[in-house]
Order: C-alpha cells, then structure tokens, then sequence
C-alpha cells in the first residue's frame, strides 16, 4: 500500500507539473528553417555572457494561455515579411539550425540585470552557441499587471537586436538627439513608433529605416539588416502586381483571402469579373488582435483599375489601417491592387504585414434601401425605407463632411426606421445606411446632404440605443465613466474630439448611465443595450 501511494503521489506531481507548464504550441511559419523561440515556461540557464558566467534558474511567465497566445501573434506579424518562424516549441527551436535560431526568455526573473525590460546580444542570433536573449515580464510594466502588448514589443525588439539591429532614435531639425529610444508619433488607430525604438504606447509598431543613437545622419535600414545579415531573407511573394490575365481570379461571389505584403515595393493584385451590374463590397483588414485594428503592422491602401489598367478610384482613409470599397459597377473585368502605404506619422517603409480580403461582387438580397431627410427643431431627422429578402441583421447609421470619408455615427437595431440628433458641426453633412443581411451581405444607401445647426444645446451627442458600441460625437476632448445600473463603474477613459466609440459588446443587455466630463460642463446619459 506505501508503494501504491508512493507511485499515486508521483503520478498527480506529473499531472500538476504538466498543467503548469503547458502552454499552446504556436507557430508563424513551420517551414521556415530560421526561428525565433518564445520561451514562456522556465528555463535553467547556463551562459558564459550571462550572469558572470554562473548558471540560475528563469521562473515561468505567470502568463495565462490567452496571454501568451497574443504576445505571440503580435511578435509573428512584426516578422510577417520574412522567412522565419516564430514559435512556442521547443521542438522546433531544437530541431532549427544552431546559427539560425534564437531563444527569447519570457520570465519574472529579473534581479541579476536589474533596471531594463529586457536585455539581449547584438548580432547573437548567428553565434551557434544558444546565448539566449530575456524579456522580464515582471518589469512590464514595473509593480504592474502582465501586459501582453508590452510584452510582445519587447520580444521583437531583443529579437531585433540579436539580428544585428540597433536603436532607432529621434532627432530635431538641428541633429539635436530628443530621443535615444525613439518614440514615434501621432495617437488613435494609426499612431506609429519603431519596433527598435520605444514602441510600448503605439498602436502601428513596425521596421524603421531611421537613425541610430550613433547620430542623426548615421541612419540604419532595419529591413535590409535583417534580410540580409542572418541566413535569410523575405518570403516569396504570394500575389503578382501586374493587372493583367495573370492577376489571382477573385471568386464569383463571397470570398475571404489572405495576403501578405512582405517587401516595401510589394503590391498585390486581383482580377474581378462580374457578369452583371451589381454592388461591389470589399474590405481589407490588416491583421490584428483587438478592435480598432490594435497590433496590426500594415497601413493597407486599395486602388480600383479598370479593364483597361486605368485607375478608377484609391481608398485610403486616413485615421484608419483598414481600407473599404463599397460601390456599384457594372458588367466587365476591374482589377484591385492592395499595398502598405504610409500615413501622416510615418512614410510606407514598415507598413507590411498580412491582410485578409473578404467581399461580395453578386446581387444582394437586400434590394433597395432609401434614405431621406430634413431639419425639425435644430436636429437632424433621418427617415429610410428597406426593402429585401432576406432579415436584416443590423444599420448603420454613416456621417461625413466631404461626401468622400465616412464615419459610423451610431448602429441600430434592425427594426428601427428613424434617427434623430443635434450634431455639432456647423458645416454642410452628408449622410448613407450601411445595411447588413443576416448573411452578412451589405448594401450601401443613397447619401443625403443636410446643412449644419451651427450652436447646438449640448457639446456631446450620445447614442442611448445601443447593440455593440456607444458612439460620442463631441465638440472637444473629454474623459467618460461608464456605470451599470447599480451604479457600479464598469469602464472609464478619454475621448477625442468629433467622433468616438466605446464598445459594451461584453455587457449585458440592460441600463447603463455614461458620464462625459470637460473643462465646460458634464453630461450624464442613459443609454439602454439591446
């Protein structure tokens, strides 16, 4: 009975120690000999260039599997151009070529390199010997929760370094050094900053053709470096550019196809044939890992051609990294060309990485969707009819101020035929439904024009009948507290001004209460989930 226990008692240590330590095995491209190993489990080190040369022992992450899995897709698609697999598996790291492979330790076990998040050897990734590289989870940030994204930027950049990258600083007009560590510009959706610089608080990070510490004209190009000094280079090319017979046929009706734009010259080109005159609705949608295109790399354009290769139209909106057509077309051949292209914080050097297309070029269900309108009492009244076969999952409600970008003002339930409210913005507006089937098929309205208010009785306009997203239109920035009906704080944040969207899309249907402040006033709202 003592040996039966004995052996009960090792055999649950076995099962304990394994779902401590198991964690998704993840990888970005097995195929790829080159590989970088995102250790998150422990591991006992044993180094002559760490430590004063004496072997210890790196605790595990403490990272939750959701966790580890977004740390890896971030770290994947900064390495999305190469060929290079970034993997969870020790197994693959073993069986890759000791001068092309590198170990990237994710611990809490900081103490004996204190004072920086994470800490690697330039140019190691060749070595041959296993220097493996470390990113202390437990100072990312210092005394604070885990914080996958800060932890992924750091995984790329010790990775960068191993592959014979330096910092990317920022200088003023007169060679004055700002920033050692770079870090970047803008904010919102398209805010960019160098993966060899600071890039912890932007949501666009990506390779940087830009100077060094070393001074402001001694500039180093990320791309080159890495595709050229480390035993590999980029991923072949997956579509043609040329708009031709030889351009990848797109579908006859719905589709979804992946792309990947992996060198700055890049573009990736596709063939439509319709056989009739139909809406045409594609978007392209960089990859990402949260809304508002959090983590994505790739600021995508689209540009609409001809028959003929002549272009029709580019669609590139400015503060976002998703690009949208939604037109009509009649019968013939069009062709679609996807690039990265840049944005007003940084040029189109970095922006690569994957996509994914989806869209319908057949007839849609929905058949006609008219929208019309009128001024009543210093408001925007909007009225519209629909017709279609098919139920109707959800409307969108879609202003603009030059008839060319549009911004999602508020989502309706799908039996409401009417919208009301009293923008800000003196000047003429323009407004269309986006109308989705429960086949997730879309038809666009005609767009209406309605001149300005001018003053309006309140500086936020709130939608208080909601599905997914509370829309704030507001004439200046603002903080929010978003509250249950108990009065219990669920959400808080900043806002800017004109449009703004706060996502409940994990609440409850129920009452809520959304608090604005501003130097001018507060507003309180009831808004009401459906």
């Amino acid at each position: 009975m003592k040996k039966l226990f004995t052996l009960l008692i090792f055999f649950i240590a076995i099962l304990f120690t394994s779902t401590v330590y198991s964690l998704p095995k993840l990888n970005s491209f097995p195929s790829a000999a080159a590989t970088v190993f995102l250790d998150f489990d422990g591991h006992n080190v044993i180094s002559s260039f760490w430590n004063g040369g004496t072997p210890f022992t790196c605790a595990p992450s403490g990272m939750t599997d959701p966790q580890i899995t977004e740390v890896f897709n971030r770290v994947a698609e900064d390495f999305r151009p190469f060929n290079i697999n970034i993997t969870t598996d020790s197994t693959k790291f073993i069986a890759a070529p000791l001068t092309r492979r590198i170990r990237i330790i994710i611990t809490p076990t900081s103490a004996w390199y204190p004072g920086v998040g994470g800490v690697s050897y330039v140019g190691s990734f060749i070595w041959g010997d296993d220097t493996p590289a470390f990113v202390f989870a437990d100072k990312l940030p210092v005394g604070g929760p885990i914080h996958p994204k800060m932890i992924a930027e750091c995984c790329s950049h010790e990775s960068g370094h191993t592959l014979n990258l330096s910092h990317q600083s920022k200088y003023d007009g007169s060679c004055a050094l700002l920033e050692t560590y770079s870090t970047g510009a803008g904010t919102g959706e398209c805010a960019w900053s160098p993966v060899m610089g600071n890039s912890y608080y932007k949501n666009m990070t990506g390779w940087n053709n830009g100077p060094t510490p070393n001074g402001c004209s001694n500039t180093e190009d990320n791309l080159s470096i890495v595709a050229t000094q480390n035993g590999f280079t980029y991923r072949t090319d997956d579509y043609a550019e040329l708009l031709n017979t030889g351009a990848f046929s797109l579908p006859p009706s719905n589709f979804s196809i992946n792309g990947i734009i992996s060198t700055t010259t890049d573009k990736d080109a596709f063939k439509l044939t319709l056989t009739q005159n139909s809406n045409f609705l594609l978007n392209a949608v960089p990859f990402n890992v949260g809304t508002n295109d959090e983590g994505a790399n790739l600021d995508i354009k689209l540009s609409l051609y001809n028959s003929a290769a002549t272009l029709i139209r580019t669609y590139n909106p400015a503060a976002t990294m998703n690009a949208t057509v939604d037109t009509v077309l009649n019968t013939g051949i069009y062709y679609i060309r996807v690039e990265g292209t840049g944005n007003e914080n940084v040029s189109g050097y970095g922006s690569l990485g994957s996509y994914t297309l989806t869209g319908n070029n057949g007839p849609l269900p929905i058949h006609n969707v008219s929208l019309t309108g009128k001024i009543d009492n210093n408001k925007h009244q909007l009225n519209w009819n629909i017709i279609a076969d098919e139920a109707i999952k959800s409307i969108s409600v879609e202003m603009s101020a030059d008839a060319s970008s549009f911004n999602v003002l508020t989502t309706l339930p799908s039996s409401v035929r009417k919208f009301s409210y009293q923008p800000y913005n003196s000047n003429t507006l323009y407004y269309r439904l986006k109308v989705t089937s429960v086949t997730n098929q879309t038809v666009i309205s005609n767009t209406i024009v309605l001149r300005g208010i001018g003053k309006t009785d309140k500086l936020f306009n709130v939608s208080t009948l909601v599905q997914n997203d509370i829309t704030v239109n507001a004439a200046e920035i603002f903080q929010y507290r978003l509250c249950d009906a108990n009065g219990r704080m669920i959400n808080s944040g900043n806002g800017i001004k004109g449009f703004n969207r706060i996502n409940i899309n994990n609440q409850p249907v129920g009452l809520y209460f959304i608090s604005i402040f501003s130097n001018n006033q507060v507003q309180t709202e009831r808004i009401i989930k459906q």
